[in-house]
């Protein structure tokens, strides 16, 4: 029995071939269009297509870029995918022969993961740009809030004295850490895939650098099977987009913490703020749960597409392609969110430093210092003088009152432990457990102190640059890439 249907079924077009023609529309056509200009730039070099040829392709593709309405183009079936239809505009201006001279050595595999890569390589950009603002605003953030006491938790609970700038310089940190890691995986995205062709490159005399160089990549990627079937530009990629929302949505759930009517330490202005539909009294600081989630989704989706990897097979397949890579965006617009939210949201708060100095005396939290200073003025072993600390902050706790308040509960704590009075004074008591002194004496590298403090932030602002100049670096590249494809592509199209 003969099979009379005919290509495409109706369902695989509604489900499959229609949305990938739309995908492409939407977020590949311009860099197919780039490709096939760098492509046809190569073939005219390198002799294997002659000027002739070479100038009456590239009038008619300057013709169907600038006659094309990408809006208005729907699929109908008639081709199987946008390439195709390119093509079939090309045959239908300059005939079957010379409209398929274009394809000469090279595929649609090696053509899809360059698109890929073009389309991915805007979106980093864009993210990291976005990524190192933010660490601009935090920086500055921290000069300004660089003696701004706060208290430190741990284990949820109050824990030591630090400063506002002392935080935020732990998250700088971390953040500029992440934007190194997301450019380092990025460099995957600067080896060009074209001149694979299929898997193994071709007999024709192509030139792989010269079509990599006119695309704005660094080189091309150099085994021709891994140009089809390698994957690691996507899942080493969104393995490193993934982690800065992980660490910063750290970062976002201290700031709900903080703002919690019995924390009260971070204050959030009206700006930022929503009033409660019934109760009057109501603040709430919605800001940071949209940050919140959509530092989640965008984890999420970054793990959809490590997953979508996952198990296939080591070779050119629609798993990594298309709708896949459309999928992955998502991930940058949810995150290209939290990013600008955060630039704005934490540079316009402001600590409370009434309700920090409240908490801090509730708490006890600087402590810790009073236990130093009787190892280093008492000369008793620090388990000693963690006891008697201790039994001053239950003693001052229960009694309501501050801790710099309490040297009689020290002193009869001090007995007890040792047999004797203590040396320390009152003053010298109230100094040791002063909140400003305790960050003062914290000035080893590292420390919330100005001199340590000031060295820090001086040197992530010094790494700052130096990400920057790399990006800067980059972009440069790619535009003068973009003006050299121009110039090239537009000699082929006038006359000798």
């Amino acid at each position: 029995m003969t099979d009379s249907s005919t290509f495409p079924d109706p369902t695989y077009r509604d489900t499959v071939l229609a949305p990938l023609f739309e995908g492409v529309k939407t977020h590949f056509a311009g860099h197919m269009a780039a490709i096939n200009r760098a492509h046809l730039v190569m073939l005219t070099e390198t002799g294997i297509l002659g000027a002739t040829e070479s100038g009456r392709i590239a009038g008619a593709l300057r013709d169907i870029a600038a006659e094309t309405d990408l809006e208005t183009l729907s699929y109908t079936g008639e081709h199987e995918d946008y390439f195709f239809y390119v093509e079939a505009e090309l045959k239908r201006r300059l005939g079957p022969d010379l409209g398929g001279m274009l394809h000469t050595a090279r595929s649609r595999n090696d053509m899809d993961h360059t698109v890929f890569k073009l389309a991915l390589q805007t979106r980093v950009t864009a993210m990291l740009e976005g990524m190192t603002g933010l660490a601009e605003a935090l920086i500055a953030k921290a000069w300004e809030d660089r003696d701004t006491a706060i208290v430190a938790y741990t284990h949820g609970q109050p824990a030591q004295p630090s400063t506002f700038g002392h935080y935020l310089a732990a998250a700088i940190e971390v953040l500029l850490s992440d934007i190194a890691r997301l450019a380092r995986e990025a460099g995957a995205l600067d080896l060009c895939p074209m001149g694979a062709a299929a898997i193994t490159t071709s007999g024709f005399p192509i030139d792989r650098a010269r079509v990599a160089e006119l695309l704005g990549f660094a080189a091309p990627k150099q085994n021709s099977y891994g140009c089809i079937a390698s994957v690691d530009y996507i899942t080493g990629l969104y393995s490193a987009l993934k982690l800065p929302f992980l660490h910063l949505g750290r970062v976002i759930q201290d700031m709900a913490f903080w703002s919690a009517f019995e924390v009260g330490q971070l204050h959030v202005p009206n700006s930022l703020v929503q009033i409660s539909s019934i109760m009057p009294q109501k603040r709430n600081p919605v800001p940071i749960e949209h940050m919140r989630h959509l530092a989640s989704v965008t984890v999420g989706r970054c793990e959809t597409m490590l997953g979508t990897m996952h198990n296939t097979p080591f070779t050119d397949m629609n798993d990594s392609e298309g709708e896949v890579q459309a999928a992955g965006y998502d991930a940058f617009a949810s995150g290209g969110r939290v990013i600008a939210l955060l630039t704005a949201f934490l540079p316009a708060c402001r600590i409370d430093e009434g309700r920090v100095r409240a908490n801090a005396d509730a708490a006890c939290v600087t402590v810790t210092e009073l236990a130093d200073t009787l190892v280093r003025v008492e000369g008793l072993s620090f388990r000693q003088a963690h006891e008697v600390a201790a039994k001053t902050a239950r003693a001052v706790i229960a009694e309501g009152c501050a801790l710099g308040a309490g040297y009689g509960d020290f002193a009869a704590a001090f007995r007890a432990e040792t047999g004797r009075d203590p040396g320390l004074s009152e003053e010298e008591f109230a100094q040791a457990t002063s909140f400003d002194g305790f960050i003062a004496r914290r000035d080893r590298f590292g420390g919330p102190a100005p001199a340590p403090m000031n060295a820090a932030l001086e040197g992530y602002a010094a790494r700052l640059d130096g990400l920057r100049a790399d990006l800067a670096a980059i972009q440069t590249r790619r535009r003068d890439a973009e003006t050299a494809l121009t110039t090239a592509f537009t000699q082929l199209t006038e006359p000798a």
